[in-house]
C-alpha cells in the first residue's frame, strides 16, 4: 500500500528555497527602513537650514561671536 501524498507531512524546505522566500521580505524591510531614514534626514536638513536662515543658535555655539 503506497502512502497518499497528502498524508505525508512535508519536511523542511530545501536550503535555497527557504532563503529565496526570506530574502524578498528582508529586502522589503530594508527598503522601507532606508526610505524612512532618508525622510528623517531630509527633515533634519530642512530644519537645520530654516534655523540658520532665522538666526537660531544651535547647541554648543557661542552666541557672542
Amino acid at each position: 500500500m503506497d502512502p497518499n501524498p497528502e498524508d505525508i507531512a512535508p519536511g523542511p524546505a530545501p536550503r535555497g528555497q527557504a532563503r529565496a522566500a526570506v530574502r524578498p521580505a528582508r529586502e522589503e524591510r530594508l527598503k522601507a527602513a532606508l526610505k524612512a531614514n532618508m525622510a528623517r534626514r531630509k527633515a533634519q536638513a530642512r530644519a537645520r537650514q530654516s534655523g540658520a536662515e532665522n538666526g537660531a543658535v544651535r547647541d554648543g555655539e557661542d552666541k557672542t561671536e
